[in-house]
């Protein structure tokens, strides 16, 4: 089936997902209003979708995902899946399903893992590397379920199926953007496989200048801009000032963790939390967020965004907006970027260097 084509923002060459609130942190009452209202921001501010996150904890992602679709008109929901909570067949039929009812592509964020205790108390001990081969055994049945409607027959160490049939049929075009984390060894080889986009937590822009540029990945990130950079920072230490339960829970996460992505931000963290830079993991530390920040003025943010594209990454999943101003202003601050990247690869072809990093669409 051939690779869909996505709605995001005009003369923009990436693709943006927002992230939906977390059913958690608020009463019943106040959710669904906070939750339609960040799909409708992320909609008008040119987002391709929207994560929906999934654990223990949460409301049921494909309920989100439906409620998202009722409040928009083109938004994607980008449902977070764990092979613990569900077979694929059903995943599948969740997917088809949506399409079906509403005429809308439906977006996967293919997990291998979570948070540690959730899955001991599903009573899942399975190794970390080991983790991402099930998934993959899991995408591929996913993948051959909505792709293909003759019977399907899967034979693997964690999955079997026979002659199995999806209904109802996805209408064609709307085969779902696979999205996967690539933190790890096993996990880019899984998203490779997969022909999934890779997702990784990024270091600073200034760490990918001689790196080979990437193809097919995207990177979590959260933006704090402003027109001044110290308002952005005003904005910024407000919105996350230093929280001493926070930075325990961090250490705790650390210790039974075997997340690469967490150990990775971890390790950062401790080497730069004394400096005041565009890249920031105070949030990540003090257990805020999940997600490094880039933090400072239009001009900053989209100097460091303009690195992360000429590295070859064009999904972006921004974190959880606070405001609707935050995703508009990091929809124009992304804008400035894909400016520069193409005036900065324009220079690079015309010198005869630097063929590899032309402008890709995502």
């Amino acid at each position: 089936m051939s690779e869909p084509e996505f709605h995001t923002r005009p003369g923009l060459p990436v693709e943006l997902f927002s992230t939906a609130p977390q059913s958690a942190e608020y009463a019943p009452e106040h959710f669904s209003p906070r939750l339609g209202e960040v799909a409708r921001w992320s909609e008008q501010a040119g987002c391709t979708g929207i994560l929906i996150y999934s654990d223990n904890s949460l409301i049921d992602p494909w309920l989100a995902a439906q409620f998202v679709i009722e409040q928009t008109s083109e938004l994607s929901p980008l449902v977070a899946v764990q092979p613990a909570y569900m077979h694929p067949f059903s995943a599948a039929k969740m997917v088809a399903s949506l399409s079906f009812l509403y005429g809308r592509r439906i977006s996967l964020n293919m997990i291998a893992g979570g948070f540690r205790n959730d899955l001991l108390a599903l009573c899942d001990e399975t190794p970390h590397d080991q983790r991402y081969s099930r998934l993959t055994e899991y995408t591929l049945i996913l993948k051959g379920l909505l792709a293909d409607e003759r019977p399907l027959t899967f034979s693997g160490n964690y999955y079997k199926v026979k002659n199995l049939v999806l209904k109802p049929r996805l209408a064609p075009g709307l085969f779902p953007r696979l999205l996967m984390s690539g933190s790890s060894e096993a996990g880019r080889d899984a998203a490779r496989a997969l022909e999934a986009v890779t997702v990784e937590y990024p270091e600073p822009g200034t760490s990918y200048d001689h790196a080979p540029p990437r193809s097919n990945c995207g990177i979590r990130i959260g933006i704090l801009t402003a027109d001044d950079e110290e308002e952005a920072w005003r904005v910024a230490h407000r919105r996350f000032p230093g929280d001493r339960s926070g930075q325990l829970k961090h250490l705790l996460a650390m210790k039974v963790s075997d997340s690469q992505w967490h150990k990775q931000l971890s390790s950062m963290s401790r080497s730069s939390e004394a400096v005041r830079g565009i890249y920031w993991l105070w949030p990540f530390k003090n257990y805020n967020t999940f997600c490094p920040y880039l933090v400072g003025n239009r001009e900053q943010v989209s100097d460091e965004l303009a690195k992360y594209m000429a590295a070859g990454f064009s999904t972006y999943i921004l974190d959880i907006p606070a405001e609707e101003s935050d995703l508009h202003q990091a929809a124009e601050t992304f804008a400035l970027a894909a400016e520069k990247y193409t005036k900065s690869a324009a220079l690079l072809l015309g010198s005869g260097a630097g063929s590899s990093r032309q402008p890709t669409n995502a």
